[in-house]
Formats: structure tokens, C-alpha cells, sequence
């Protein structure tokens, strides 16, 4: 068995290859290439796994606190309506440049020190930000920040594969409930940290110090895989396996496109739901509430659907109950938003269940580390792509129309499409077989 601090080691991550099995060799399938056994905490699986939830802490922070407070920046650094919109773009054009790198990283540098870089492109990004006067400084810094976040948004489906293989639903379903209070906890104590103190710069820039505190578990992984990797020599783990292209397969495509589905769908939801309340006839404080339901109805969503899916055969009954919840809650948003608003908040949770379930499918589709991050790098570049347009999108339509039914008939169209291709991702297959 690999030790982890050896599977960290080297600059390819699937360095850990077993014996193709019977099965594999009778079928014609390519060999497999197991992950390691799971880590125990005294081979560094505790320390790992709190690297994880800091670093899953940290992934939506500096965009949500951003988000909480960009009138504030607006008027700050003299923001025009153009400058404004393309700063909450940027998260996802970044996600899809630099997560596309990801693998190229990784099979030159040990996972555990690219974290380590990731965390601290992220602090300083977050820091530089808040303290110039430039718009055009506040934007490199932004996109400095976004691509620590991207790195890592690739790296931890792997890095659930390679340490934790027998744990992929609890440990992805805790990351992600991780991600979610990161996420809730920044938008909400954002505004209140910058009128505390009475600067909006304090109130974004304090998210730094979480990316830093997210370094500490990394650095002594990063300094033992650089040890190991010194004692056994890179230039004998080279391997000259050909490389797994998702883009060249059906699954590849199928696993783009649903992330790209139900992203467009989150990302959509924190741009415009409130907006939807109001219209309603809910206070600006009551719209916000329910919107904050969203990601409290969502926690334990998070945590139970991984646990699920790693246990059915096939992922299809999940795959339409999600799907039904959400068109459920869509149809109640176009005609009834107001009366059963608690409802429909409820039923678009569970509905974005999605997101947990297509980052634990990442690790079920794939046999292999290299293969995880592989096909975590394409499906979710890919799909930032298609989920950067929803928010646009659905502005333009609200407003040629003056109302949310034509806004949300096309989110219905993109919920057909998601439903399709997680029905083609739902049968057990693995990225490296075809």
C-alpha cells in the first residue's frame, strides 16, 4: 500500500497501479488503476481531511462577501455598470480558464503543494483587493484570488478519490457541506463585519485571513511529498500511460454538461431569486431570508446526497427526483411565489441537491486519481462555460418581458437538458474505459 504522503509525492497522480483484475482483463477493458487505501490518521488521513474542509471553506467566500457588498464597491472605486457586471462574471470565466490547467498542475507538482500555492494565491488576491484604489488592480487581484479558488475546486474530488475511496459519500457530502456554510457565512457577515469596523475593505478583506488559516494543514504534506518525491526521483515516476482526454468521450461530455446545467441553475438562484420575491410582494429583507432558505434547506441536502448515491446501482431514481423537485419548485415560483414561497424553497434545495451528487459522481465515474482530476477539471471548466451565460440570460429575458414566467420556462429548458445528461451518466462507467 501506497502511504499517502507518498501518493502526494509524485508529480502523477495515479502512480498507484495494481494488477488489472480478472474481470478487467476477460472484458477488454484497459487495466485498472486503483486509489489508494484509505488513508488512517496516522498516515496523515485526519490532516488531509481538515486541509479539505478548510480548503472547501474557502471556495465561494470571496465571491459572496463580494456580492454582499459590491454597491459599496461600486461607489468605492467608481465602478461603472460595465466594470460591475463583468466582476460578477469573473468567478465563472475563471473557474473555466484556470480549473482547466488543474491537471497540467498537478502531474508536475505533488497535489498537497499546489494546495498550498492555490490557498496562498488566494489570501493574496483577497488581501491586494481591498487595499488599492485601482478598478483595474481590483480586478487582476479578483482573478488572482478566483484562480486559487478554481485550482482547488478540481483538486478535491481527486483528492476524495485518492485518500478517502471507501468514504466518497461522507467525505464529499462533509467538503460540500463545507463549501455551503463557507458560502452562507460570507454573505451573511459581510455587510455587518464592514459597518462594524466602517469599511467596506474590512469586511471582504477579512476573508483572507480564513485562506491562510486553510494553508496550515498543506504545509507539512507539501514538505513530506517533497521529501518523498526527492528519495524516490522524478524522473523515475514518469509514466508513459497515454492521457485520459474526457473531451474525446460520451461520459466526459454528458458529466459537462450537467455540471454545466445545475451550476447555470445556482448560479442564477443567488443572482435573481430575491429579485423574484420582491416582485412578489416580499420585503427586501423577507426576499433575502428566503433566499438564505435555499442554503439552509440545503445543509443537510448536502450531507445525506452523497451518502445516497454512492450506495444506489444506478443513480437514475436520484437523477429524476431531483429534477422533479426543482420543476416543481419553478412552476410554483411562475404562478403561486408568494403564498407557498417556503415551499418552493424547499423543493429548489433539494433540487440543487445536484451539485453534491455531480461532484460525487466525478470520483464513481472514474477509476483512478488521474482519472478524477482529468474529468474534474473538464466537467466543471466546461460547465462554468454554459453557467456563466444563466444569470445574463435570464437579466435579458426579465427584462424584455417585465416578469419571471418566460425567465423561468427557460430555466425549465435547461433543467430538460440536465435531466437528460444525468440519465446518461447515471449507468456505473469509468472515464478511463473509453
Amino acid at each position: 500500500m501506497t502511504p499517502p504522503t507518498a501518493a502526494l509525492a509524485g508529480p502523477d497522480v495515479a502512480s498507484d497501479v495494481p494488477p488489472a483484475t480478472p474481470a478487467d482483463q476477460s472484458s477488454g477493458a484497459p487495466a485498472a488503476t486503483s486509489t489508494p487505501a484509505p488513508a488512517r490518521p496516522g498516515t496523515g488521513g485526519l490532516l488531509v481531511l481538515a486541509g479539505m474542509l478548510l480548503v472547501a471553506l474557502n471556495l465561494r467566500a470571496a465571491i459572496t462577501s463580494l456580492g454582499a457588498l459590491l454597491d459599496e464597491v461600486r461607489t468605492g472605486l467608481a465602478l461603472s455598470g460595465a466594470m460591475a457586471g463583468f466582476v460578477t462574471t469573473l468567478p465563472t470565466i475563471a473557474f473555466a480558464v484556470f480549473g482547466a490547467f488543474t491537471p497540467w498542475l498537478v502531474r508536475r507538482v505533488a497535489p498537497a503543494r499546489v494546495l498550498v500555492v492555490a490557498m496562498i494565491t488566494l489570501a493574496l488576491g483577497q488581501l491586494l483587493r481591498v487595499l488599492t484604489g485601482s478598478a483595474l488592480v481590483f480586478l487582476v487581484a479578483s482573478a488572482l484570488a478566483l484562480a486559487g479558488i478554481a485550482v482547488a475546486n478540481i483538486l478535491l474530488p481527486m483528492l476524495v478519490k485518492q485518500y478517502f475511496p471507501h468514504r466518497t459519500g461522507l467525505v464529499t457530502g462533509a467538503y460540500t457541506v463545507a463549501l455551503t456554510l463557507g458560502t452562507s457565512v460570507a454573505a451573511a457577515a459581510a455587510v455587518p463585519v464592514a459597518h462594524a469596523f466602517g469599511s467596506w475593505r474590512i469586511g471582504l478583506g477579512v476573508w483572507a485571513g480564513l485562506a491562510a488559516v486553510a494553508v496550515l494543514p498543506w504545509v507539512p504534506l507539501a514538505l513530506r511529498a517533497r521529501a518523498a518525491a526527492r528519495r524516490a526521483g522524478r524522473t523515475a515516476q514518469v509514466s508513459a500511460r497515454s492521457r485520459i482526454r474526457p473531451e474525446r468521450t460520451r461520459l466526459g461530455w454528458a458529466m459537462a454538461v450537467y455540471f454545466g446545467a445545475q451550476s447555470l441553475s445556482g448560479y442564477v438562484v443567488m443572482g435573481w431569486l430575491a429579485q423574484l420575491f420582491r416582485d412578489a410582494g416580499y420585503q427586501p429583507q423577507d426576499a433575502g431570508l428566503l433566499l438564505a432558505g435555499v442554503t439552509a434547506f440545503g445543509v443537510p441536502v448536502a450531507l445525506v446526497m452523497p451518502a445516497i448515491a454512492t450506495r444506489l446501482r444506478t443513480l437514475r431514481p436520484l437523477v429524476l427526483f431531483l429534477s422533479l423537485s426543482a420543476t416543481l419548485s419553478y412552476l410554483g415560483l411562475a404562478f403561486a411565489p408568494h403564498d407557498l414561497a417556503l415551499l418552493w424553497v424547499l423543493l429548489l434545495a433539494i433540487g440543487q441537491g445536484a451539485f453534491p451528487l455531480i461532484l460525487t459522481t466525478i470520483g464513481l465515474r472514474a477509476r483512478t486519481a488521474e482519472g478524477t482530476v482529468q474529468l474534474s477539471a473538464f466537467a466543471q471548466s466546461t460547465g462554468y462555460v454554459m453557467a456563466g451565460l444563466g444569470p445574463l440570460l435570464v437579466g435579458i429575458l426579465y427584462e424584455a418581458t417585465g416578469g419571471w414566467q418566460v425567465p423561468i420556462g427557460f430555466l425549465l429548458v435547461a433543467l430538460v437538458v440536465q435531466t437528460v445528461a444525468g440519465l446518461a451518466i447515471a449507468r456505473p462507467r469509468y472515464i478511463e474505459d473509453e
